[in-house]
């Protein structure tokens, strides 16, 4: 159950009310699929992220990917408009990176908010902030929600090591997504 006292986004009382008992719906592949990209705004997020997506298109029958957010605060998860807004606009998401404790924190809400709506979503934290990612899970409701982990830190790379870092991670962002990658 989620922890009001702990819960930095002030929406335990929501996430009590709809805790995620099951991940979306994973699409076979991505073939033909679009893709959401929310950038938080964390240094080579964006960077990272559209590396992600240009693999994704070369490399996986991606038809689109696009930056349908870019939030405004990295350490706020995203509203209901915006969830929805996705939903229109992607079949599934891929949300980068969580740097920090806050948008660590920030970053597995979102994912788990997408999940909630329907839209299966890959979330990117650095190892450095795995409890706060959990903590952060506990309190939205799902506890078991898992995410992708790479070695901190990101923000510090060379273009070059974010390319890098995006190519070893894109298998584990293509099976979190889909079925057949997984």
């Amino acid at each position: 159950m989620p922890n009001a006292i702990l819960d930095p986004t002030g929406r335990a009382a929501d996430a009590a009310a709809s805790s995620l008992s099951a991940l979306a719906p994973r699409p076979a592949d991505l073939t033909g699929l679009r893709v959401g990209l929310l950038d938080n705004t964390k240094h080579n997020a964006l960077l990272f992220l559209r590396e992600v997506g240009s693999l994704l298109v070369s490399e996986h029958g991606v038809a689109e990917v696009s930056i349908v957010e870019t939030k405004a605060n990295f350490s706020v998860p995203v509203d209901e408009s915006i969830v929805a807004r996705y939903a229109r606009e992607c079949d599934v998401v891929v949300i980068g990176v969580g740097d920090c404790g806050s948008c660590s924190a920030a970053a597995v809400a979102d994912g788990i908010n997408f999940e909630r709506a329907g839209l299966p979503a890959a979330v990117v934290l650095t190892d450095a902030f795995l409890s706060t990612g959990r903590m952060m899970a506990e309190v939205q409701g799902a506890p078991d929600y898992e995410w992708i982990t790479t070695r901190h830190p990101m923000a510090s790379l060379t273009p070059d090591e974010v390319r890098t870092r995006a190519e070893g991670l894109l298998p584990q962002i293509l099976g979190t997504l889909a079925k057949a990658a997984a």
